[in-house]
């Protein structure tokens, strides 16, 4: 049946995924002591586990990379340990789960930077963008350009957060490109005003991106490596004054590198998807392998997509906070839960892993 598209197998690489639903990363701010997964996160996943792939949250390469509290890093071996409870009890339901790689660069605070250092940009430019830290959100701190000495040892902290991230049990990894973080802001000319060769052309504002996935795929495979980006999102103060050049550029280079995937956030991150104009059919035809179609997903909207070869993964995400059996939901087309915002960002159990399935809610 056409309309149960969604729920059909799919061939990821070498993965067969269960259906097409994908959990997209979600930063809940739930991590332990030492940026340690919390202990409640092997069931929060496993509970969504009824996903063909799983996107773990966004998780720092490094401390220089985190800007929000209490998220998780993979740079540490106990930090691979609790991640290993994690894949282990996703495996354990039957589904494949990755891990999303990232640095923030200038959208952190001083507060999460070792020794109160400023936090890290292409350029010395701070944007109008608020963190989660102290138990608030506060505005950024100033940030500092990087030099271009620093940019291997960034390109190493990626490389070696998959080795690691492979260590943990994950099937592959997720290259954090979007949402105004660091590789986005390189890629962005309205963050990014160097005169080296990391600023000015599409090229060279493209570069530390490709070389960050050049050395993923040559640590872990291009079958184990996705990338996510936002070509027109203006989250965290980003902008490009010509999306379409400079992405079809990124495409082209990503189909020389083979990669398994590429995540886009059609539109503005959580906000309109028509926030600016963008041809995301056209990137999805020009990309030689799986296309993940993200923002503002319904069954509907997903379906159709799929149907009309717009996309061969959908991603959803707070609609999966709420709602741990979204796929059966989905497909069943039963009501979805609200979530509540209150404990979206921190606290423990609550808001977490306590959301009910639909047939435990009405069995109450």
């Amino acid at each position: 049946m056409t309309d149960q598209m969604l729920f059909t197998p799919y061939t990821l690489g070498s993965l067969t995924l269960a259906n097409r639903v994908v959990l997209a990363p979600l930063t809940r701010n739930r991590a332990g002591k030492g940026f340690v997964p919390s202990e409640f996160a092997a069931t929060y996943y496993s509970q969504r586990a009824s996903a063909g792939l799983l996107i773990a949250e966004a998780t720092q390469i490094s401390q220089q990379g985190q800007g929000y509290q209490d998220t998780p890093g993979i740079y540490t071996q106990a930090q691979i340990a609790g991640w290993r409870e994690v894949t282990d009890a996703v495996h354990a339901k039957g589904s494949r789960i990755f891990l999303q790689l990232w640095h923030v660069g200038r959208v952190s605070h001083v507060a999460l930077q070792e020794n109160g250092a400023a936090p890290v940009a292409p350029s010395a430019l701070r944007p109008a963008t608020k963190v989660f830290v102290n138990n608030s959100f506060e505005d950024v701190s100033e940030p500092r350009a990087l030099d271009v000495s620093e940019l291997p040892g960034i390109v190493n902290d990626f490389r070696q957060a998959a080795a690691n991230a492979i260590a943990a049990g994950f099937d592959g990894v997720e290259i954090h490109g979007a949402n105004g973080y660091l590789l986005d802001q390189f890629i962005k000319d309205g963050a990014n005003i160097r005169t080296d060769a990391y600023g000015g052309s599409i090229e060279n504002r493209a570069r530390l991106l490709l070389e960050v996935t050049a050395a993923v795929v040559s640590e872990i495979g291009a079958g184990r490596t996705g990338l996510r980006i936002s070509p027109v999102s203006p989250a965290n103060g980003v902008s490009s004054s010509a999306p379409q050049a400079q992405f079809d550029y990124i495409v082209d280079q990503l189909n020389t590198l083979d990669i398994a995937y590429l995540h886009v956030v059609e539109g503005a991150t959580a906000g309109p998807r028509d926030v600016a104009p963008f041809d995301f059919a056209g990137l999805r035809q020009r990309f030689n392998n799986t296309y993940i179609a993200n923002n503002g997903y319904d069954l509907d909207l997903a379906t159709s997509q799929l149907l009309e070869d717009k996309a061969d993964l959908i991603a959803f995400g707070r609609p999966f906070i709420a709602n741990p059996d979204l796929v059966e939901r989905l497909k069943s087309a039963v009501p979805l839960a609200a979530l509540n915002p209150a404990t979206l960002y921190g606290g423990g159990a609550e808001g977490y892993i306590d959301y009910p399935t639909f047939a435990e809610a009405n069995a109450q």
